[in-house]
């Protein structure tokens, strides 16, 4: 087992103390917004050389370097040993999944996610063209889908998928109430959108409002002005305000942005602590407020929808989106017979594990499907296999290779407090 040094993405949009805070270190004094913890080329985790460790095999690579290798690195040793058979089999000789805690302070970009098969495609697509791999115009960075999940630590805010054609089009009938209550010119675009979404076919309806939004312009930039200066002036919102407050909040950010509008064709959810969702590919989706526990294939394909000054690639992001009013898609954790609480999303590439060790209770199995990882957000807990054990504080992280199974989570003795780890494995044994 290793313990692990993990890159720490300052983007804007994240928050100053959120991570510091839930892992018990100082702040940075920056916006910390991703911890990664995993082996993605982009930042991999640093595998330490665990103590006691031997003058052969892995550890001898990893002492090679002073006890620090890139996780990636150290798989690639041997990723039958670390990562197990049918892992391989499945997935190639790398982690399959990436593991991180985000914090968002600020609205992330509108964004989606392609399948595996258009991934492979684009990635292959932009190769052949010589598209540099840093290029803003860059859309595949890798070959890889990026089916994701996130699991609220605190109350967690974000937009999710389309709305039914009909809920949508409420909310724009409301503009419009609000409109002539003021005695207040309705922009254009709103009756055109109107037209779209009462369209009898959903996949069209959602499908035309969103083509009309995304290719922005004047008419989109003008309207999302009016609608937003008749919202902050008091324009009624109920029954939907948390949509069209999102819209205020989102329009101060990115004034004009087609996002901010499109926002009201998906779904606004507020997750407490300990709801999770899962996001398949297509799914257009922006986490706007919140702490949380992201797990994804390991991938960093994002098309992106607005909310952003990045590049926008509006073709292919259309051939990305699902235009399907699916629901929420909410995960409810399932308890094993041998009392892990698993969350189980219909991805192979992984599933996580809450663990909570009381002080003075026995200890919980981590589940382990080839390797996992594995990082402590309370207490200090103890982890043993027949090959060894490690103790982690707070904060820490490490890699289990699927050599070292079985492993077993353990409160530490005396210590105060209840201890909370989450584990990350595949889901090839689900």
């Amino acid at each position: 087992m290793y313990e692990l040094e993990n890159v720490l993405r300052p983007y804007a949009w994240g928050s100053t103390t959120a991570i510091s805070g839930l892992l018990g270190r100082p702040a940075s004094g920056g916006p910390e917004a991703e911890l990664w913890i995993g082996a993605h080329p982009d930042s991999p985790s640093v595998a330490l050389s665990p103590a006691g460790a031997g003058s052969t095999g892995a550890h001898a690579a990893v002492a090679e370097d002073g006890g620090r290798l890139g996780l990636d690195s150290l798989i690639a040793l041997d990723p039958e040993h670390h990562l197990g058979s049918d892992s391989v089999a499945e997935f190639g000789p790398r982690l399959p999944f990436l593991l991180k805690v985000l914090a968002a302070d600020s609205p992330l970009s509108l964004q989606v996610h392609p399948t595996l098969e258009q991934a492979r495609a684009g990635f292959a697509r932009e190769e052949a063209a010589g598209v540099g791999h840093k290029a803003t115009e860059r859309n595949y960075k890798d070959d890889n889908h990026k089916p994701e999940m996130i699991f609220a630590l605190t109350p967690f805010e974000a937009l999710c998928g389309f709305k039914p054609a009909s809920e949508a089009r409420a909310v724009f009938d409301l503009l419009v109430a609000d409109f002539e209550l003021a005695g207040l010119d309705l922009p254009e675009l709103v009756p055109l959108l109107l037209q779209d979404l009462a369209q009898p076919d959903e996949h069209t309806a959602l499908q035309s409002a969103f083509e009309r939004l995304i290719a922005g312009g004047e008419a989109v930039a003008e309207a999302t002005a009016v609608i937003a200066a008749a919202l902050i002036s008091g324009a009624p919102t109920a029954p939907y305000q948390a949509e069209l407050s999102t819209v205020v909040t989102l329009n101060a950010r990115y004034p004009g942005d087609p996002g901010v509008l499109i926002s009201l064709l998906l779904n606004r959810i507020s997750l407490a602590p300990g709801e999770a969702v899962y996001l398949p590919a297509g799914n257009v989706h922006a986490y706007l407020h919140g702490l949380g526990i992201e797990v994804m294939a390991a991938s960093d394909n994002v098309l992106r929808g607005g909310l952003t000054p990045k590049f926008v690639d509006v073709p292919e992001l259309l051939r990305t989106v699902s235009f399907a009013a699916a629901g929420v898609p909410k995960l409810s954790p399932e308890t094993t017979m041998l009392g892990q609480e698993l969350f189980r999303p219909p991805f192979r590439e992984f599933q996580l594990q809450r663990i909570v060790l009381e002080s003075g209770a026995g200890p919980v199995p981590v589940a382990q499907s080839g390797a996992a990882v594995i990082i402590v957000v309370a207490g200090s807990v103890l982890l043993d296999s027949p090959k060894g054990e490690l103790r982690l504080e707070r904060g820490a992280s490490a890699f289990l290779p699927a050599a070292e199974a079985p492993v077993n989570a353990h409160a530490v003795s005396g210590a105060a407090g209840t201890a909370i780890a989450f584990a990350v494995t595949t889901a090839l044994k689900a």
